[in-house]
């Protein structure tokens, strides 16, 4: 039982993605700057596991009290192996929850630390930026009249394949062109959350987008940062080669079904059938552009 309750605090069957995610922008790098190295590959997926595996936990915890409140389970069903809320239904003490914080938080500094600096000074500010902006996205979202907690709390998700970046580059084109190419993506992907969830967020008392304007202005917000992920795909695709290109429209692609879907339904329904669609996007385009460094 306890397996299977860290297995769900973990979101454990996602945990591929981050390294992947984390390792799109290093093979980026690598095309860039001609450093390639498998030490540095195997150091950075490390690094975006247990460094996106902390802020799992790290999530739980600040709203381990309001996810108690929870009258609607087929979100927790999706992104969790067994469907439960480990720390909410008491299977996981809180403290234990933050002990495996810090252990996963710490081993991701320490394998930062062996990076060379200051590549280690940017992706350590990045992990230390990304945990003080997921508290407050927390935090925040419980009690606003204008959804900033969405629009900054959602940096960290974008910044983490920068932070890839970073392993082996340095701050330059490439890595703002993949910030801004990532960002509408992630608040794209977080509406759609909110918007299957509303009934939880309803029920915990959290101002989502769904919340303070209503259901359609969840969908547009939506539809409108998808756009903005479009338009800033295209700019992005300019400093990509051909596999990576394709991956971008094959997950832009997809994301354009689940957008279709929404906007005729606009239902909690309709978008937990095409969430899914938001994962499997956010994929390909990593996997296109590690495959695009190996070809």
């Amino acid at each position: 039982m306890t397996l299977r309750a860290y297995a769900d605090l973990l979101r454990i069957h996602f945990a591929f993605a981050w390294p992947l995610l984390f390792c799109s922008g290093l093979v980026l790098a690598f095309g860039t700057y001609q450093n390639f190295s498998w030490p540095l590959v195997v150091t950075a997926a490390l690094i975006g596991l247990f460094g996106f595996e902390a802020g799992m936990v790290l999530n739980d915890y600040v709203d381990r009290e309001r996810d108690t409140r929870d009258v609607e389970g087929r979100l927790t069903r999706y992104w969790r192996l067994f469907g439960t809320r480990p720390l909410a239904e008491g299977e996981i003490p809180a403290t234990h929850a933050l002990g495996l914080f810090l252990i996963l938080a710490l081993l991701a500094l320490a394998l930062i630390a062996t990076l060379p600096y200051p590549h280690s000074l940017w992706v350590a500010a990045i992990m230390g930026y990304s945990y003080a902006v997921e508290v407050f996205y927390q935090v925040k979202k419980r009690d606003q009249t204008f959804p900033i907690a969405q629009v900054v709390g959602r940096t960290d998700f974008a910044l983490f394949p920068v932070a890839g970046y970073l392993v082996a580059g340095t701050p330059d084109l490439t890595a703002l062109l993949y910030f801004l190419f990532f960002y509408p993506y992630a608040l794209a992907h977080l509406g759609a959350n909110d918007l299957v969830d509303v009934e939880n967020d309803r029920a915990r008392g959290m101002r989502t987008v769904p919340l303070l304007y209503g259901m359609r202005a969840g969908v547009l917000w939506i539809a409108g940062f998808t756009a903005l992920h479009g338009v800033a795909a295209l700019l992005f695709a300019g400093v990509l080669g051909p596999t990576a290109r394709a991956g971008l429209l094959v997950g832009f692609v997809m994301l354009l079904v689940a957008n279709f879907v929404i906007l005729r339904k606009r239902t909690p329904e309709a978008a937990m059938r095409v969430l899914p669609l938001f994962h499997l996007a956010m994929t390909v385009y990593a996997a296109g552009m590690v495959l695009g460094a190996v070809w």
